[in-house]
Formats: C-alpha cells, sequence, structure tokens
C-alpha cells in the first residue's frame, strides 16, 4: 500500500505529522473509552506539545501515578501530577489527594507539593513522606506557610543541614533561631561526648597506671573509687575501652587477691606461731616441773636422773623442731635457758659425785671423817637439791655431833606443814610423780620428828597418801590394758617386713614415747622384756637407715653452718643503705633454707639453733632499725608534704611536687609494719588534698573554657547573621572583632580551631561586602555628581571653542576633597593643558580604573597598566588603600581633569560605566 493510502486510512491521532495529531487531540473526548484509549497512548508521545495536551485532557492522578511508576516519567507527567494534587484544578478532593499523597515515594515530587500546595495540612502530608535532608532544608528555607517551615527545620538532625538553615533562613527568624539554637546544642553535646571521651581516658590511664603499681594501704580504695567515676559516666564506652578497663580491673583485682592472699598465709603463720609458742610452753612447764620435783624429793637416785635425761632430750628436739620454724619469744626463751641451767647444774653435781662416789664408799668404810669432808667439800652438792642415799650417809656421818647444823624442830614442822599443802596441790593437779617423791619424803621426815607434835598432821598424811594410792590404782587400771596393747603393737610392727624405714622409725619412736609417758604404773617385768626385745630388733633392722640419716645429717649440719656463717657476714658489715624488704627476703629465704636442712645431729642441734637465734634476732634487728630510719625519712616526706600544702605555688606545681615526692616514698622502701600504714594514711590525706584542689582548678578551667567557648560561640553566630547595610558598619565589625579579641585566647581542642577558622571565614565575607558597599557608596555618590560634571563638560566646550572661562558653581552634593577637585577643574579652564595630556590623564584614569575592577585593557595599554601597577605598590608601602579609597582617588582625578572635549569624553565615558558597573557587584550573602 502506497504512503499517501496508508495516511488516508490512518487515525488522526496516529498521523506522522505533528501538527495533525495535536489538532486530534483536541477533538478527542476522555470520556468515550477508544479516545480515553489514545489519551493514555499519546501522553508518551514524542512531541511535548502533544504529550501536554494529552495529560490535559486526563483527570485520574491515581492513573497517572501509576504510569510514572511504570516508566513514563515526563516533566509534562509530573506537571500535570503536581497541578492535580496541589489542588489547581477542582473536581478531586482534599481527602483523595492527602491519600495518594500518603503512597508517593518519589522526593522531587513530594517537595513540589509540599511546597506548592493548596492546604497545610497537604503540604504537611507530603513533608512527612519526605526524607531527604537537602529537601527539608530547602523547604525549611524557602516554604511559604511557617508551620511547614518549623515541620521541616525539625527533622533536619545533621550539622551540615543546620549550618545551612542558619545561613539561607532569612525568611523566617524562628526557623534561624530554631536552626541556630539545635546547631549549638548539637556542637555541645558532640563536645559532651569529648570531654566524655576524654573523662574516661583520663580514668582509664590513671587505672591502667593504679594496675601496675605493688599493693599499698590505700590500694583497694582506690581502685573501688576509679570505678565508681567509671560506673558514673552516663555516656557508653567503646569496645577498646571496655576491653582496657576489664583488663586494668583484672589485674587491680589479681594484686588485691594476691595480697588477700599473702595476708591469710600471714595469718596462718601467726596462728602456727601462737600453737609453737603454746606447745613450747608446756614444754618448759613440764621440764621446770621435773626439776621442781626432784628439788622437793627427799632422795635423788638414779632413775630420777635417767628419767630427767629423756625427758630433756625429748624436750630439746620438739624444742628445736619449733625454733626452726618460728622463733621463741624472749620471755620463754630466758626461762627454757634457765631451767637447761638448772638441769646442766644437776648433770655436773651427778658427775662429780659419780667421780667421787667410790672413794667416798672407801673412806666411809674406813670412818675417816677427815677424808669423808674433803670428798665431799669437792663434790660441792648444791644445797637446794636432795642428797643421794650415798651423800646422805656421808652428812648424818658428818654432821651427827653438830647441832648448829640442824633445824629446830618448829622449823622441820613448818617446813613439814609447807609440803603437805604442795603434797595437796599437786595431787589436784595429777602430778603423779612429784607428788609420789614428796608423799615419800614426807613419810621418812614424819619419824624423826615428836609425835605429839606432828599428830595434828598425820590425819592429813594419811588422807593424802590414801589420795595418791587411790591415783596410783587409777593410773595402774588405765596403764595396764595400754601396756599389753603397747607391747603387741610393737611386736607386729617389728615382724612386719612391709614398712619402709621412715615409716617405721615413726611408729617405733611413737610407741616408745607412750611406753615411756605411761612411767611405773602397772609396770609389769616380763612386758617390759618383751616390748625392749622387740625395740631392739627394730634398732637393728634400722641401723643401716638410721646410718643414712646420720650422713644426712651431718650435711645439713654443714650447710647450717654455712648459712650461719654467711649470715653472721652480712650482720658484721651491714649496708647503712640497705633496703629493708630486701633483709626480710634475706631472713625469709633463710629461714626456709634453714628448714630445709633439717634434721641434723640431736647433740649438736641445740648449739647450731641457737646460733642461728642469734643470728635470727640480730638480723630483725638490722631490719627493725632500717625500718626506722625509713619511717624518719617518711616523717620528713610528710613534713615536706604539708608545707606544700600551704605555700604559694601554683595548683600544678605542687600537684608536680607532691608526684616526685610520691616517688621518693616508694623508693624508700616500708617502714615498721604498723607504723608504714599510718605514715602512709596521714601522707595520702595531703596528696589527696593537693590532687583534689588540682582537680577543682581543672574543673574551674574547664568552666572557664566552656563559658569563653560559648561567648565565642554566640559572637560567631550573632556576626554570621548579620549583614552590613552601609559601609558604616564598619564599626560594629570592629567592635566584635574587639570581642574576639578580647575572648583570646581560646583553650586548645579542635573546637577552638574550628571557631577560628569560621570566625575567620565569617570576617572576610564581612570586610568583602563592607568593601563592596564602601565601593557601591562611592559610585553612588559618582552618579550624585553627574549634573555638576555635565556642567564642567559644557563649561570646558566653551572654553575649547574659543569662549571665555566660566566657573562653574559649586552645590550641596560635593565634600571633601571633591571641593578641591572642583575648584581645580574651574582653574584649568583658565589656564588649560594640551589635549593631549588631557588625553594621557583620561587614558591613564581608565587604566587605573580597570586595574580595580579586574578588566582586562588593550595591548597598547599594558605598559601604563605596568607603571601604574609599580605605582600602587610604592604607594602601599605605608598604608595600603582599600579599593574604596583608591577608587575614591581616582573618580576625584576624573573630576579634577580637564578641559575635556565633548568627543573624548563620549569615547571614554562608556567605558568608564561599564568599570563602574561592573565594581557595584556584591559578593553573595
Amino acid at each position: 500500500m502506497s504512503g499517501w493510502i496508508q495516511r488516508l486510512f490512518t487515525r488522526r491521532w496516529q498521523h506522522p505529522d505533528p501538527r495533525i495529531r495535536a489538532q486530534a487531540v483536541a477533538r478527542l473526548d476522555p470520556t468515550r473509552e477508544e479516545d480515553r484509549h489514545a489519551l493514555e497512548q499519546l501522553i508518551d508521545d514524542d512531541d511535548a506539545e502533544i504529550r501536554l495536551k494529552a495529560l490535559a485532557k486526563l483527570h485520574d492522578p491515581a492513573w497517572l501515578l501509576e504510569r510514572l511508576s511504570a516508566g513514563s516519567d515526563t516533566p509534562q507527567l509530573r506537571l500535570r501530577l503536581i497541578d492535580l494534587l496541589v489542588g489547581r484544578e477542582t473536581g478531586i478532593t482534599l481527602h483523595e489527594r492527602l491519600s495518594l499523597v500518603e503512597r508517593l515515594d518519589d522526593t522531587q515530587l513530594l517537595s513540589d507539593i509540599a511546597m506548592q500546595g493548596d492546604n497545610q495540612q497537604l503540604r504537611l502530608a507530603a513533608l512527612a513522606r519526605l526524607s531527604d535532608e537537602e529537601a527539608l532544608v530547602q523547604q525549611a528555607c524557602e516554604n511559604g506557610i511557617a508551620a511547614v517551615r518549623h515541620a521541616a527545620a525539625e527533622r533536619v538532625k545533621s550539622e551540615e543541614g543546620l549550618t545551612r538553615l542558619t545561613r539561607h533562613a532569612r525568611r523566617d527568624k524562628n526557623v534561624a533561631r530554631l536552626a541556630r539554637e539545635r546547631l549549638n546544642q548539637l556542637r555541645a553535646d558532640a563536645a559532651q561526648v569529648v570531654q566524655a571521651h576524654a573523662e574516661r581516658e583520663r580514668i582509664l590511664q590513671a587505672l591502667e597506671q593504679h594496675a601496675q603499681h605493688t599493693w599499698e594501704p590505700l590500694y583497694a580504695g582506690r581502685y573501688r573509687h576509679l570505678q565508681r567515676e567509671w560506673e558514673a559516666l552516663k555516656n557508653l564506652p567503646s569496645a577498646e575501652q571496655e576491653r582496657r578497663y576489664q583488663d586494668a580491673c583484672l589485674l587491680c583485682r589479681k594484686t588485691i587477691t594476691d595480697h588477700e592472699a599473702q595476708r591469710h598465709v600471714h595469718e596462718v603463720a601467726d596462728r602456727q606461731r601462737e600453737d609453737a609458742a603454746q606447745t613450747r610452753q608446756s614444754l618448759v612447764e613440764a621440764l621446770e616441773e621435773s626439776l621442781q620435783g626432784l628439788r622437793l624429793g627427799e632422795r635423788l637416785g638414779t632413775q630420777d636422773i635417767d628419767s630427767l635425761r629423756a625427758q630433756k632430750r625429748l624436750l630439746a628436739s620438739r624444742w628445736q623442731a619449733l625454733s626452726d620454724t618460728h622463733p621463741p619469744e624472749d620471755a620463754l626463751r630466758q626461762r627454757y635457758d634457765h631451767a637447761l641451767d638448772e638441769y646442766e647444774r644437776i648433770g655436773q653435781a651427778w658427775e662429780r659425785l659419780g667421780q667421787k662416789a667410790e672413794a667416798l664408799q672407801q673412806a666411809l668404810a674406813e670412818d675417816d671423817r677427815a677424808c669423808l669432808a674433803a670428798l665431799h667439800e669437792e663434790c660441792a652438792w648444791p644445797d637446794w637439791l636432795p642428797p643421794t642415799p650415798l651423800l646422805e650417809r656421808v652428812r648424818n656421818l658428818l654432821h651427827e655431833d653438830s647441832a648448829a647444823t640442824s633445824l629446830s624442830h618448829d622449823q622441820r614442822l613448818q617446813a613439814f606443814e609447807r609440803d603437805l599443802q604442795e603434797l595437796e596441790r599437786l595431787l589436784q593437779q595429777g602430778a603423779f610423780k612429784g607428788a609420789s617423791r614428796l608423799h615419800q619424803s614426807l613419810r621418812q621426815r614424819a619419824e624423826h620428828l615428836p609425835e605429839s607434835r606432828l599428830h595434828p598432821l598425820l590425819g592429813t598424811l594419811k588422807r593424802l597418801g590414801a589420795q595418791l594410792a587411790e591415783l596410783r590404782d587409777w593410773r595402774g587400771f588405765v596403764a595396764g590394758p595400754k601396756r599389753n596393747q603397747l607391747c603387741q603393737a610393737i611386736t607386729e610392727l617389728a615382724a612386719d617386713d612391709s614398712i619402709v624405714d621412715a615409716e617405721l622409725d615413726r611408729r617405733h619412736r611413737q610407741l616408745v614415747k607412750e611406753w615411756k609417758e605411761l612411767g611405773d604404773a602397772a609396770a609389769d617385768r616380763e612386758l617390759s622384756t618383751r616390748f625392749r626385745a622387740a625395740s631392739d630388733r627394730i634398732h637393728e633392722r634400722l641401723a643401716p637407715w638410721r646410718e643414712t640419716q646420720n650422713r644426712q645429717r651431718e650435711r645439713n649440719l654443714e650447710a647450717r653452718q654455712a648459712l650461719c656463717e654467711q649470715l653472721e657476714a652480712l650482720l658484721e658489715q651491714p649496708d647503712p643503705a640497705a633496703d629493708p624488704d630486701a633483709l626480710r627476703d634475706i631472713r625469709d629465704r633463710a629461714r626456709e633454707q634453714w628448714r630445709r636442712h633439717s634434721p641434723v645431729p640431736r647433740d649438736q642441734a641445740e648449739a647450731i639453733g641457737r646460733r642461728f637465734g642469734r643470728i635470727r634476732h640480730g638480723l630483725q634487728a638490722l631490719i627493725d632499725r632500717r625500718a626506722q630510719e625509713i619511717a624518719s625519712a617518711k616523717r620528713d616526706l610528710i613534713e615536706q608534704a604539708r608545707e606544700l600544702q600551704t605555700s604559694f605555688h601554683s595548683v600544678g606545681q605542687r600537684a608536680e611536687q607532691i608526684k616526685a615526692l610520691q616517688r621518693r616514698w616508694r623508693g624508700l622502701g616500708r617502714a615498721p609494719k604498723g607504723e608504714e600504714q599510718a605514715l602512709w594514711r596521714e601522707f595520702r590525706t595531703i596528696c589527696d588534698a593537693i590532687f583534689a584542689s588540682r582537680e577543682a582548678e581543672r574543673d574551674n578551667r574547664a568552666q572557664r573554657a566552656k563559658a569563653q567557648l560559648d561567648a565565642m560561640q554566640a559572637l560567631i553566630d550573632r556576626i554570621d547573621a548579620w549583614q552590613p547595610d552601609t559601609s558604616q558598619d564598619t564599626t560594629l565589625l570592629d567592635q566584635a572583632i574587639a570581642e574576639a579579641e578580647s575572648l583570646e585566647p581560646l583553650p586548645q581542642g579542635r573546637r577552638s580551631e574550628g571557631m577560628r577558622r569560621r570566625w575567620s571565614g565569617i570576617l572576610r565575607a564581612r570586610r568583602g561586602r563592607l568593601e563592596r558597599l564602601a565601593v557601591q557608596e562611592e559610585v553612588e555618590r559618582w552618579k550624585t555628581l553627574q549634573p555638576l560634571l555635565n556642567a564642567h563638560l559644557t563649561a570646558d566646550e566653551a572654553v575649547l571653542m574659543g569662549q571665555e572661562a566660566v566657573d562653574v558653581p559649586s552645590d550641596d552634593t560635593l565634600s571633601g576633597d571633591m571641593i578641591q577637585a572642583h575648584l581645580h577643574r574651574n582653574a584649568a579652564r583658565r589656564h588649560p593643558p594640551t589635549d593631549t595630556e588631557v588625553e594621557e590623564t583620561l587614558t591613564r584614569l581608565r587604566v587605573h580604573l580597570a586595574l580595580l575592577a579586574g578588566a582586562r585593557v588593550s595591548p597598547q595599554d599594558d605598559p601604563l597598566r605596568l607603571a601604574i601597577q609599580v605605582e600602587r605598590l610604592n604607594n602601599g608601602l605605608g598604608r595600603e588603600l582599600t579599593l574604596a579609597e583608591e577608587l575614591h582617588g581616582v573618580l576625584r582625578e576624573i573630576f579634577a581633569t580637564g578641559p575635556i572635549s565633548k568627543s573624548l569624553w563620549m569615547r571614554e565615558a562608556s567605558e568608564l560605566d561599564t568599570l563602574l558597573t561592573k565594581l557595584l557587584r556584591l559578593p553573595p550573602s
């Protein structure tokens, strides 16, 4: 089919010619289904006018919105939708438009509806769907309804958006004020976050430093104080800060736990020391009781001496074992030494008597009184010690005729009565051995006293004897089965080959100790023989093991002797500046080493133990002396700190000096235990007071800095919102600059740097505006001089035509140096320069004005431009002129130049006006 036939049968709205399609659109009826379908296709036509006409026929905004979302996004469709939704066309209710707006997501369409809507509710609904901050700032600045502007301003959150609002919201001062308040609040919140972060960093650094310190009396209190400060902060810490905080807390708790464990160990050691002291006291009391029983006895026999020796060996062994762990008190050691001295005197007397016993027997047999007296004198038997049977026979023989040496009956009765009271006391205490000896002595002494005078005391003696017999029976009743049990146990122990030597020795010693503790209660010869035979078999079996133990004891003894020698060398030449803590460490390690080298040979254990005890006491005395010296030095530091607290130094200097004193304090070491805590508490109180004053000064400085920054911020906001209207407003700007200089120097920080940058930018903008205003005012004043300038040009033209020179009268528009320029112009007509000079002057002034306006000059004027620039540089060496002042000078010279021909002025005037117009451009506000 040919082209013209095809066009003949094609519908007009589908015609290739846009004019015909446009005519067809006007005939389409949207109420008809076919025409409406055509209109719906024509809204996507290639011709914009046809699309606009087709859209004008459609009145369903819901369908148009569907087409927009389906991809038919054209400017004409958007304009039609805006016309329908903002209410420019009737027929669509407000409720329908609100429901459509609530489903919209197109930012530009919503922004246009919020800006052009015919109803406040419609605009607010469109604004509520907006989420782009740029669109919200535009609505807050340009919307015609105040409620919409305020709602949009309320939703601007970012600092950049609020800053734009403060600069561009000139239409609504409330919006600008709200933006400034929220911007200030936002910046204050940011500063507060920075300050809180810095505060957390300060607490973290203090806590981390505290975690590295050793324990001191106020360590836990300082840790809890820092912990409370951390928890009191309201903002949340960062993950890194939380990790550092937990690590520091873990170290602090470890230090506190270690100290608590150490304190527990010390408490356990104190309890063990008390137990050892009680055990030693019971041992000393037992030895003293045995010695007292010997003194109170009537006769002293071999069995008594053997029993005393066995008890002394057992006591010395246990005493040494306890002393290796904990040193005894001086009073208890003196009692022990006194008891040992008495034991030694008894032993020495017994040894002397044993050496003379055979000679005494022979002298008694020969009845040699002189030899007996000499031998008795050589024995030197103590008066307080009961004699042996042999010694009593010698004394009776030597003193049978000496009445002076015998006691009177009264004295003997008094002594007898006192011993009865002592016997009763011993029975009440259950001391069987002492009571038995004293009872035997009383019975023997009763035989030599008058019966008549002794009769009242015999009843008491019989009663106490009955109690003693009852006690003996009771001991025998208890001791009998116990002896059988011990005999059977040691027999089984001797026959058991599976027990290791150490355990065998321990159990054997325990059985022997229990056997000896029974004494003579329920004594049985057969059981004793069996017990002794089993014990001998165990001794034979343990002989190799004991030989090994003896060699180990010898090595231990050598090690203890070497340790004593080292400590004695230390005590002979002590370091006057020795650290008590180092000495305490030496003492503790020496004690540990002493315990490790145990046991030692029994015959030398006591001697080496006493030697080590003396060394330990000397070392402790050295520690105490050095600790007292440290305590004295710490008292001096406390006095220095107290003087520093009342000194006139600044708070920062006092804080630094007190830190130096704290370092010296830590370097001194520890004072005596009870005194160290009191000294540290006093010193720490002074330190806390100085640091508290520093913190108060910091808070005051921070408050002053905050007030200074707030004042500067208020000044910046005020000058930022202010726009000068005339050049005379320079005074206000100078006042603001003076006020800013009075607030300097600002505190160091990013906020201060930001304020300085912003203030510098505002000052440049305001100075630039004032300079442009001054230029504008200068140009305006030049315009007011145009009538007078035209009069001068007319007079100049008359002079140049050969007429007589006439002065142009002045008017009220002239002021300042323009009057001198006016007079100079009148004088120049009377003595006119050449036309070339006038032309050159005008050319120079035009080039100068072009330089001020930043305009280009012709190539032939380049040398003149360079000369003017050099002249400007030379003139600016003293004080650089402002643009307005320099423009005023150029205009003054133009006004004073003459006479000027009309043709020359017409040629120069148009370019001068162009340059002045260019100078009138003001910078954007």
